[in-house]
């Protein structure tokens, strides 16, 4: 039986202090799980780290700015990277595990774009590479992937995955704001930061979407291969209309399997008031999952903040531990089923949702009917809602049947074309989860 574990700790930023103020604050409990101690050895830090309160609090000897000194520290058994971003953590993960250390990471952005090559790497080393916090930040998600939902065939992802723009929409829906102020209220409350575009531009959500599909469908999925859209375009009275019509705007991860084309999408959607997912508030996060032997499964809690994710990091270190002080072998890897394909987003069939300004004079319905008849396009519903007497304009909602992508695209750009239409205001796809 191994003595004691070691823990290197790269950086000391929020989730990075709260690990370990966790590794000390439950020693205890850790040791009782592990079977041995598990001590914190070593933190890499920048020079500017060195002034912040969660510095000062740590032995100076445990602290260093070198990253020789940090590797070459003994006795260091599991490496946790907490820094973010893309660089130079990948260069430390892939420095950790070639020398034959297990890592863990919750940097989505460093798995969704480097897992596969990372995961080959441990596996030839044989260490593990842990990344639960990656998704989800304290929902356990990925390994309920690897290991309780391994028998099934996963047929479909729904997910609200960004704790950010979910409050947005949230407020935008319930208070009646536009956009730019509901992303204001979220910075000030420290839910968006300052430079927003990777919550707002959907960036985040696509990350953690490619880890979940590449995990699920058992295939490699890049975040280049996930169509995208974020949520600035939505207008307070596209909250308003959706709220007439039963249905509520959500920024939905999507990725559905069938045959062998995966179809993977983030943007917003407009689904069933009724739905759980529409009832998912604030900044927590919910993934559906439907399998063919379990049925629809659903995750949900807090998504993002420094205790959360340090739950789950901690997690991933307590597993690593007991491998290592059993003497366990590691395996890691996404195995890739060869045959699927990526389908085009053009090829999608889904519901939409469609608001624009046209003239307020007859015939203006049946011009835009043709349009939509000559590209198969069935209307469910045509609803007038506002007129401006001045301008002589009048705004209209439009709810279709299943359409094909390619051909409301094409719709879109035909109407847009239309003497009578003044502006095509905004469209958003319809789900039913």
């Amino acid at each position: 039986m191994t003595k004691s574990i070691g823990i290197g700790l790269l950086g000391l930023g929020v989730i990075a202090g709260q690990v370990a103020r966790v590794l000390a604050e439950k020693s205890a409990t850790l040791a009782e799980q592990v079977g041995c101690p598990v001590v914190l050895r070593r933190v890499k830090v920048l020079p500017s780290d060195l002034s912040r309160p969660q510095a000062r609090q740590m032995p100076p000897e445990l602290l260093t700015t070198d990253d020789d000194e940090f590797f070459n520290t003994p006795g260091m058994d599991i490496i946790v990277e907490a820094i973010g971003g893309e660089h130079p953590a990948l260069e430390y993960l892939s420095r950790a595990l070639s020398g034959g250390r297990h890592a863990v990471t919750s940097n989505k952005e460093v798995i969704a774009k480097h897992g596969a090559e990372l995961l080959a790497l441990a596996q030839e080393r044989q260490v593990s590479l842990s990344y639960e916090g990656s998704v989800g930040g304290g929902i356990p998600l990925i390994a309920p992937f690897k290991y309780d939902l391994v028998a099934n065939e996963i047929t479909g992802i729904y997910a609200i995955i960004n704790g950010t723009t979910n409050y947005i929409l949230n407020r935008m829906a319930k208070d009646g704001v536009d956009f730019a102020s509901a992303l204001k209220v979220a910075q000030q409350l420290g839910y968006a930061e300052a430079d927003p575009r990777n919550d707002i531009e959907g960036i985040d959500a696509v990350y953690k979407l490619a880890i979940l599909t590449s995990l699920g469908f058992k295939t490699r999925v890049r975040p280049e291969d996930i169509y995208r859209e974020g949520i600035a375009r939505l207008a307070a009275r596209d909250f308003r209309y959706a709220h007439e019509l039963g249905l509520v705007i959500k920024l939905l991860a999507i990725a559905k399997h069938s045959d062998s084309a995966i179809e993977v999408r983030v943007h917003p959607v407009l689904i069933p008031a009724d739905s759980f997912l529409a009832k998912v508030d604030g900044v927590y996060n919910a993934v559906l999952v439907q399998g063919d032997l379990v049925g629809k499964v659903l995750f949900f809690g807090e998504g993002a903040g420094a205790r959360p994710t340090a739950s789950a990091v901690i997690a991933d270190v307590v597993q690593s531990a007991r491998k290592l002080a059993l003497g366990v072998p590691s395996h890691a890897g996404w195995k890739a089923v060869p045959g699927k394909t990526i389908k085009p987003m053009a090829e999608i069939i889904t519901r939409y949702y469609i608001r624009m300004t046209v003239a307020d004079q007859p015939n203006v319905l049946s011009q835009i009917s043709h349009v939509f008849g000559e590209n198969a396009i069935s209307i469910a519903s045509v609803i007038q809602k506002e007129t401006d007497s001045a301008a002589q304009t009048a705004e209209i909602v439009i709810m279709t049947h299943p359409a094909r992508e390619q051909a409301m695209q094409r719709g879109l750009a035909e109407l847009a074309t239309l003497s009578v239409v003044t502006e095509i205001n905004n469209f958003i796809r319809v789900e039913e989860v």
